[in-house]
């Protein structure tokens, strides 16, 4: 084959497959409106089996819900007879993928799924076929041809059934009221999972480590603060305890090239009012949003009485994997 042959055959199996996936959509109806009413109805889990190529494919929908709020997990159907049926609960529901609705260890398992008396939903390439005809719902995922030209290898079937399968897991995820910081719960340790789980009071430095000093105070007193604390800053408040500036080694070097004999002065003379801060609540991904805008390295971090309770530098952020 040719290089323009290679891409002639990718082209053609993207167009069927995008044909199939668009036929797919008008065969959303009622059956589907069921499927998710049964499933939102559950007070257990998802039970997804499949044999083959569906089985593939239904470890993957039964990953898609689990990781979108609604329970759930993979049994094989070839086990399930064999035991792995114990795990199915009269409280659960089971989607069962087959796309020509007869595969034999899938039609095996439809006495026992009635017996335990749990909702069964089908998902078929076949309407008419018998676990079509067993489901409480039916989705209908048949397909005029698959892509590969021998007509055997399961590739646009496939595709249609996993289309469905998330189609149904957003219907699902919207009708929960899903939420980012849900789904990132789900996700501890990726990068969305940080981003939207870690707060700036998880990683500052707070307590003794924070630098801190009264505007009243001499100046020296504060370059010594700041040489004990090793952040090049401090912070200075008020007689209330509330913030009122930082004080940085910038401020210095401006000062002494100022010809200000910073061993007689207190430290607002040299401070100006305000600084960047963000409330110890809010998310660390914001904090890094701050400094990266402010083109800064370190934030003070307020309560709600906007009194300083730590210091957050942008090493901490990145330690933390925040992106």
């Amino acid at each position: 084959m040719t290089k323009d042959d290679y891409l002639k055959v990718a082209r053609r199996t993207i167009r069927m497959e995008v044909e199939a996936i668009e036929l797919l959509e008008q065969r959303i109806g009622d059956d589907f409106v069921r499927a998710c009413k049964l499933i939102m109805s559950c007070s257990g889990r998802v039970v997804v089996t499949g044999m083959g190529k569906s089985g593939h494919i239904g470890r993957k929908i039964a990953a898609t819900f689990a990781s979108t709020g609604t329970p759930a997990f993979f049994v094989h159907p070839g086990e399930a007879s064999h035991g792995d049926i114990g795990m199915i609960t009269k409280n659960d529901v089971v989607l069962a993928l087959s796309n020509s609705g007869t595969t034999n260890e899938v039609v095996t398992l439809l006495p026992q799924i009635k017996r335990i008396g749990v909702p069964l939903i089908g998902m078929t390439g076949d309407p008419i076929s018998t676990l079509a005809k067993a489901a409480e719902a039916h989705l209908d995922v048949q397909v005029t041809c698959e892509a590969c030209p021998l007509g055997l290898a399961p590739t646009t079937s496939t595709t249609a059934t996993l289309v469905m399968g998330d189609a149904l897991a957003i219907a699902l995820l919207e009708a929960r009221g899903f939420t980012a910081e849900d789904f990132a719960f789900s996700h501890p340790g990726g990068a969305l999972g940080k981003n939207l789980l870690i707060k700036v009071h998880d990683i500052m430095h707070s307590g003794t480590k924070l630098p801190k000093v009264n505007i009243h105070e001499p100046l020296k007193q504060a370059l010594l603060e700041m040489s004990k604390k090793g952040f090049g800053m401090t912070t200075v408040v008020n007689d209330t305890g509330t913030l009122f500036g930082v004080f940085t080694d910038g401020d210095l070097r401006r000062a002494v090239g100022a010809n200000i004999d910073i061993s007689s002065i207190n430290v607002s003379q040299v401070t100006k009012p305000g600084c960047k801060s963000v409330h110890q609540d809010a998310l660390a991904a914001e904090a890094l949003k701050i400094i990266e805008d402010c083109q800064i390295t370190t934030l003070v971090i307020e309560d709600s009485d906007h009194r300083p309770v730590g210091i957050l530098h942008l090493h901490d952020i990145l330690r933390a994997g925040i992106l």
